[in-house]
């Protein structure tokens, strides 16, 4: 029985995760900021006894870790982590009232992810000496970090960020026993892609990302566009010069501000 703890659970990419792993059988640590929606979650898995909910703000950094100890020690360990607690908002660096919204959006989207994996490391790294294997910690990028997105400063480069930072970590942990999956989505159906006011290439229904971001935790992979389409948009992209992709890019659709102009 696998033990997996998830964050960003209550709604979007986390919840569908949550989906898959009870009804693979796993365990569940769930994490989210809202009590009521993680319990109506939770009342729909499978076996709901088997879960853990944990009420709290991942920003909130001593408190994530201390519902990783509770988490390792109600199931004398842990086998998948996933850092999937992410916000998007438009942001346009003009404005000075947009230095918060980048914040926000840096410390929920990069050093959640980081302060989500601290706490399991150490644990994972004796399970794996002792010989397990399976061991996973996963982070949730995004295609918008392959190149910067006009109107959207904060959300690429927290993106960026957190593709960069998952490598990092990965090379780091190489002869450790815990491989480290980046998930790059493209666009998925949840309530974050539901407020954009342009089209979506590829729009993937959240379930099936789900399904298919499980499979890719399994094996290991090191990095992982889904869906596969949205992967050679991306190789595409990298190729472009920079004048090409800012001709291409300039009058590209931005997502909403928080604050209006």
């Amino acid at each position: 029985m696998q033990r997996v703890f998830i964050t960003g659970a209550s709604s979007g990419i986390g919840a569908a995760l949550a989906r898959f792993y009870a009804g693979q059988g796993a365990t569940l640590g769930l994490v989210a900021r809202r009590q009521a929606v993680l319990e109506q979650l939770l009342a729909s898995l499978p076996h709901p006894e088997r879960h853990r909910l944990y009420a709290l703000d991942v920003n909130d950094h001593a408190a994530l870790t201390a519902a990783a100890e509770d988490f390792i020690a109600a199931g004398d360990g842990v086998d998948v982590v996933i850092a999937s607690a992410g916000i998007s908002q438009g942001t346009l660096t003009e404005h000075a009232e947009d230095q918060q919204v980048f914040e926000h959006v840096f410390a929920t989207n990069v050093l959640a992810t980081v302060a989500t994996f601290t706490p399991f490391i150490a644990t994972m790294k004796r399970q794996a000496q002792a010989g397990q294997t399976g061991l996973r910690l996963v982070g949730v990028g995004s295609v918008a970090g392959i190149r910067g997105l006009p109107g959207a400063g904060a959300y690429s480069g927290s993106k960026a960020a957190v593709i960069s930072y998952c490598e990092s970590l990965r090379v780091e942990l190489r002869a450790s026993g815990i491989k480290v999956v980046t998930i790059v989505p493209g666009y998925i159906d949840t309530p974050m892609t539901q407020v954009n006011r342009y089209k979506m290439p590829f729009l993937m229904p959240v379930g099936q990302f789900a399904a298919r971001t499980g499979a890719a935790v399994a094996r290991g992979s090191s990095y992982q566009v889904i869906p596969w389409q949205m992967g050679v948009v991306a190789k595409l992209l990298r190729l472009l010069p920079n004048w090409l992709y800012d001709l291409a890019f300039s009058k590209a659709p931005h997502k909403a501000r928080k604050t209006a102009d």
